[in-house]
Parts: structure tokens; C-alpha cells; sequence
């Protein structure tokens, strides 16, 4: 293929912890592809991979362990059902994720997301940044994902008919984790663009590699950050309201309510997708969304059997339609296949789901297998993240964990580090 590895993060791609093999991530707007893209990403994993997807907490979707010489034919596969990978890795504007596939503005948020997601895309403006940079859209402030964006939109409201949104600035997780501060508020939805093209400029032109924007904010000062924002030429450009047909293929009304199969760390095989794809054709007027739990969810469609559907997704995930719910645990890759994760992660989420009592799995998790945190374990109730690896005296090495509770609205703070597995064990139990 001739490239170095660092210029294929542009189209997506990182390689993973074994030598040789790739991850090719695949945007979603706000999270949402049809059943035909379903069929074509199982048909990719199953051709060029292992046959497994993996999804993530921010929406997209991972085919893992490709090898260098098909990566060319995976971005055309996935192309020819207008699916991109441009952006999803690297110093780029990544996809735009959005956490509120269940509120009733849904509609309305995913159309934004696919508008912004084509902006950003592919521009040679917005490539090249000193490191990622993530845009966010949720229909409220509850689940707290705003403040882990560099611009997170939180839909306020409306002004003559056109919606308007707060525009929250300079936040992230990783080692140094930071909330961000509300830039502007009850900004209408054309004024979106030029204010975020200046905040990416003033991003791409003070911030030094590999630094994110939540950098500026803690050198600079936000009333700083603001004023060079305000000052940019893009950011008082007046563009017109968005006309036509809108962008969602998720209905305005579903009518027949909600449904969400539950994934087990965000791991399908590509069998299991082509039987949730199928089930979209059927229920869900072939649209599927890819859940900030990593789980897939379906808006049915006006006039589906209700209770069939139930019963039939829940032979397809294998569980039991009305039984106890799943836990919710958010869970990246690890060292299973990220080159930075520090523990694997299924195996220590699985072990402590054998502990976890009624009140423990009530509660929503999320393990994190390394300080970078792609599972947001700061924004849930508990969450767990490897710290470090310590040596043992027969050679190998030994995980730490950090555990982190959130209760308000900000991010959740440390109230516990360097348990061992055993010591996180018996915490789990006592929950």
C-alpha cells in the first residue's frame, strides 16, 4: 500500500496490537445506517476479517484484524453504500456522535448530524489538526456528553420556527480529563457552521501537536479562548437557513415505539449483524442505530405486531422478551486488540458480571483498558479505567484499576485507585 500508518488515520484506520493487522472504523451520523450498510459492513468484516464488528461508544462502527493489502478494497466495499471512513482516525474532524437516539427530536438532530458529518468530511480544511477533534449533538444536558466534546450542541429551543442550540466548547476524557464551558447559548442552527469553523481555527492554529482544544481552554483561560473564537472573520458569517428535504432516514414518528438489542462489549459477529439488519428490514423501515452503550437500537415502525418484534429481537440477542434487563457496561477494545490497551477487557467485565449482586447490576458501567477512557468512564455512574500495568516478581505484569463515581452533572471524580483485580472484586460484590 506504501503508506506510513500515521498518514492511514485519515481514512480510519489504526493499526492494532498484533503485527501485521489493522482496524478500519466506519462514521455513522449520530449513529444511524440502514440495513443495507449493516449487510455490507457484516460482508466486509466477514471477507477481509475475522468476522466480528465492534461498536463504539461514540456511534461507529470497527472492523478489526485486516490486513495492509485489502485496506483499498475495504474503504471501496463500504463506499459503494455510502459509507466513509475519512476522518475517523487522525487529526480530523471526527463522525458526529449523538447520545439522544430515543428523544422525541431525534429526527431533527440525526438531519444536523448527517449535515455537519458532510461539511467536515474530507475537507482538507479541517484535516491535518494537531490531534482529534470530536462534535457532539444531544437533544439535553442528562447525560453529560456534551461537556466531553470539543463542541457539544445541546439543543435549547427554537426561534421562529428554527431550532437553536447551546454550544459547549473544550472537553475531553483521556489522562487529563476536562468538562467543557458553554461558549454560546440559543445559537440558531445556521449559525452552527461559522461558529464551529472558528472554533476548529483557532484550534488548528494555536494548539502544538498532539494537544486537544481543552488544552487552550487551561493555558489560555476560557474568556480567552472565547474572545480569539469571537474575533475569527468566519464567526459572524450569516448563511442561510438550511432548505429542502431534511437529511434523517430515522422517521419523525416511529409509532410503534423503541426497541434496543443488547451487545455484550459492543461484539457482533457478522452474523448476528446480517439478523439485526434483517430484523430492521422487517420492523424498523430498514434503520438501525448504533447506541452510546454500544448496543443497537430500532424506532419500529407505525403499525409493527409490538410484542412479535419484542419476542422475535430477543431470539436474535439472546435474551428473554420482559426478563431481567442487561447490565449496562460500556466497554472498549483493551488489549484483546488495541496496541494501548493495558488488560482485556471482556475477560475483566465478564468476571466481574459472575460478582455483581441485584444492586450492582442495576447500576450502569463502563471499563476503560487503558487512561484514555474511549469508554467515557467518567460519565457513568461507575466507571472503571486500567491505570497501569505493575511488575510481579515472576515476570509478568499485573493491572491496576482506578474507580470512578458520578453523581451530579459534571464528570465523575476518582474515589478509589490502584485496586487490584481481587480488590475491585470484592468492591463489585459489596455494591
Amino acid at each position: 500500500m506504501g503508506s506510513e500508518p500515521r498518514n492511514m488515520r485519515l481514512d480510519g484506520i489504526y493499526k492494532q496490537r498484533q503485527e501485521g493487522y489493522f482496524m478500519q472504523r466506519v462514521k455513522l451520523p449520530a449513529g444511524v445506517l440502514s440495513a443495507e450498510q449493516a449487510y455490507k459492513v457484516a460482508a466486509v468484516a466477514e471477507r477481509f476479517g475475522r468476522g466480528t464488528v465492534h461498536l463504539t461508544t461514540r456511534g461507529s462502527m470497527e472492523v478489526h484484524w485486516l490486513v495492509e493489502g485489502d485496506l483499498p478494497r475495504v474503504k471501496q466495499e463500504l463506499a459503494k453504500v455510502g459509507l466513509t471512513s475519512r476522518g475517523a482516525c487522525g487529526g480530523a474532524v471526527r463522525g458526529v456522535t449523538c447520545s439522544s437516539q430515543g428523544a422525541a427530536a431525534f429526527p431533527g438532530l440525526e438531519s444536523l448530524a448527517r449535515r455537519l458529518q458532510r461539511h467536515f468530511t474530507g475537507n482538507p480544511r479541517f484535516e491535518g489538526l494537531p490531534k482529534k477533534f470530536k462534535i457532539g449533538i444531544e437533544a439535553d444536558t442528562a447525560g453529560g456528553r456534551h461537556l466531553i466534546q470539543d463542541v457539544g450542541l445541546v439543543l435549547s429551543g427554537s426561534d421562529a420556527g428554527v431550532s437553536t442550540y447551546d454550544v459547549w466548547i473544550a472537553g475531553g476524557l483521556g489522562r487529563e480529563p476536562r468538562a467543557g464551558f458553554l461558549l454560546a447559548a440559543g445559537v440558531r442552527e445556521e449559525r452552527l457552521l461559522p461558529v464551529i469553523e472558528a472554533v476548529v481555527a483557532v484550534y488548528a492554529r494555536l494548539a502544538p501537536p498532539p494537544k486537544r482544544l481543552k488544552f487552550l481552554a487551561r493555558e489560555l483561560g476560557e474568556d480567552e479562548v472565547r474572545r480569539l473564537i469571537e474575533a475569527e472573520p468566519v464567526y459572524g458569517e450569516q448563511l442561510p437557513p438550511a432548505h429542502g428535504f431534511a437529511d434523517n432516514v430515522t422517521p419523525e414518528v416511529a409509532g410503534g415505539g423503541r426497541l434496543v438489542a443488547p451487545v455484550f462489549a459492543g461484539q457482533l459477529t457478522s452474523a448476528r449483524l446480517r439478523d439485526l439488519a434483517a430484523f430492521a428490514d422487517e420492523y424498523a423501515g430498514g434503520v438501525l442505530q448504533v447506541t452510546a452503550d454500544q448496543d443497537i437500537a430500532y424506532p419500529l415502525a407505525a403499525g409493527v405486531d409490538a410484542g412479535r418484534a419484542a419476542r422475535e429481537l430477543a431470539a436474535i440477542a439472546g435474551t428473554s422478551p420482559g426478563g431481567a434487563a442487561p447490565v449496562t457496561f460500556r466497554i472498549c477494545p483493551g488489549s484483546h486488540e488495541c496496541s494501548m490497551g493495558l488488560a482485556e477487557t471482556r475477560n475483566v467485565a465478564a468476571e466481574l458480571l459472575g460478582v455483581m449482586g441485584p444492586a450492582a447490576r442495576g447500576e450502569a458501567w463502563a471499563l476503560s483498558g487503558c487512561p484514555n477512557s474511549c469508554s467515557q468512564p467518567q460519565l457513568a455512574p461507575l466507571g472503571i479505567v486500567v491505570a497501569k500495568l505493575v511488575a510481579m516478581e515472576d515476570g509478568s505484569r499485573s493491572p491496576r484499576f482506578d474507580l470512578y463515581r458520578r453523581g451530579g452533572g459534571g464528570l465523575g471524580e476518582k474515589v478509589r485507585e490502584q485496586l487490584t483485580l481481587g480488590e475491585l472484586t470484592e468492591f463489585v460484590k459489596s455494591v
